[in-house]
């Protein structure tokens, strides 16, 4: 995967390998497959932030926030809650297209989606960026790899991320896992 190895050159990841995920169980648990970028991108760096800003979400996580699962129920929660008295952005009014969070970033309460539809494969499946704490969506046409590598490149065409050109040096990228910054899981 190029976008993998360009994002890895650009941010390293952790140098001790994140816990194995059970994809297949992840993927019953889900209902749903998920994408094969996502997939190399959770088995390389596992939970945790890019450049402060930008939190992965993976199957199985020790925490709440960082866990795929607890994320994808809640956001559908919430998500339906709100449609109720607010249009759906236009890549949802299809029957049976769905979103499923990959990211949130920091602070904001914004989240990054897949917006899947149906008869996709998930690795078809684009970007979905809802601003959190407004109606704000903006569809990005491209993998989950390929938008956080744009993001922390700068080459994202986007109203949101702009202030990583500005706190960044260029080419210094980092990514902290979730035990981290957030202390060990059960200590």
């Amino acid at each position: 995967m190029i976008a993998l190895d360009a994002l890895v050159r650009l941010c390293p990841p952790p140098a001790d390998p994140p816990p194995v995920v059970d994809w297949a169980q992840a993927e019953r648990a889900l209902g749903v497959g998920l994408p094969a970028d996502y997939k190399r991108l959770v088995e390389t760096y596992g939970d945790g932030i890019f450049d402060e800003t930008v939190w992965l979400l993976v199957p199985d996580s020790a925490y709440d926030d960082c866990d795929l699962h607890a994320q994808t129920a809640e956001r559908a929660e919430i998500l339906g809650d709100l449609w109720e008295f607010e249009e759906k952005p236009a890549g949802l009014r299809e029957a049976g297209a769905k979103v499923l969070p990959w990211a949130f970033e920091e602070g904001t309460g914004a989240f990054l989606y897949w917006l899947a539809r149906p008869g996709q494969h998930p690795d078809e499946w684009t970007v979905l960026y809802n601003e959190g704490r407004g109606p704000l969506w903006e569809q990005h046409d491209r993998g989950c790899l390929a938008f956080l590598l744009a993001v922390l490149t700068g080459t994202a065409e986007t109203e949101y991320f702009g202030y990583l050109r500005e706190v960044l040096k260029l080419g210094e990228h980092r990514f902290a896992t979730a035990d981290a910054i957030l202390g060990t899981a059960g200590q």
